[in-house]
């Protein structure tokens, strides 16, 4: 891509987000000594996509356990594995630890490809779930970790459901709910969570309570301007 657009004389941003690309630059370094790609992800979703995308050699997807039993590599002592950034890391502890039984000089990330800010979420959202009756999750319903979020609160016992806005709550569901949460994805606009916690306050929900989380300080470096 980066090549025609250079023959084209166009020129464009880099959006990539950086932990997606660095898993990108590792299945691209895997590639090139030899080794078997396994991508912990699941299959049909973008982001495993694009990776399969920038893979030149084997590469298999696990999103199973089963898929685990039938996998078949040239050589197992040549394997290396990925994971998409937004799985639940419940999931994906799982599935990483059937890999290394399977086969265990597996090469591993020298730190786990999840999303810090996803990882935050979700242990927020396992602190929240002590505390109340129903969660809702505001979030796209084709968003992998807004849809991780709700699974987490399922999980643990709470009701949950993933909304895109306000206007997709369903009062009976706040019938038998006391303690109300709220969450949202990582991409989820602040606005669309300011109104429903403005909405559960109009339907006679009080004393709303910010619970304290992780405080995230990481910075990427800014992607190259392109030259006009």
């Amino acid at each position: 891509m980066e090549d025609k657009a250079s023959a084209l004389g166009l020129n464009f941003i880099d959006a990539t987000c950086p932990l997606v690309s660095k898993i990108h630059r590792r299945v691209a370094q895997l590639n090139t000594i030899g080794f078997d790609i396994l991508i912990v992800g699941h299959k049909g979703h973008p982001e495993v996509i694009g990776i399969c995308g920038r893979a030149e050699g084997k590469v298999q997807i696990i999103s199973t356990p089963e898929d685990i039993l039938g996998l078949q590599v040239t050589d197992s002592t040549r394997v290396g594995y990925v994971t998409q950034t937004t799985l639940s890391m419940d999931d994906a502890i799982k599935l990483i630890d059937l890999l290394k039984e399977k086969f265990p000089e597996i090469d591993a990330p020298n730190r786990t490809d999840i999303c810090y800010a996803t990882q935050n979420r979700q242990t927020a959202v396992r602190n929240l779930a002590k505390k109340v009756d129903l969660l809702l999750v505001v979030g796209s319903k084709n968003s992998s970790n807004s849809n991780r979020l709700r699974e987490v609160a399922e999980n643990s016992g709470i009701q949950s459901h993933l909304i895109d806005n306000v206007h997709e709550i369903d009062p009976l569901w706040l019938k038998d709910a006391g303690q109300i949460g709220v969450t949202a994805g990582a991409s989820a606009p602040e606005i669309l969570v300011e109104e429903v916690v403005a909405w559960l306050e109009i339907v006679g929900q009080t004393g709303v309570q910010e619970m304290e989380g992780v405080t995230e300080l990481t910075k990427f470096r800014l992607p190259e301007l392109p030259q006009f």
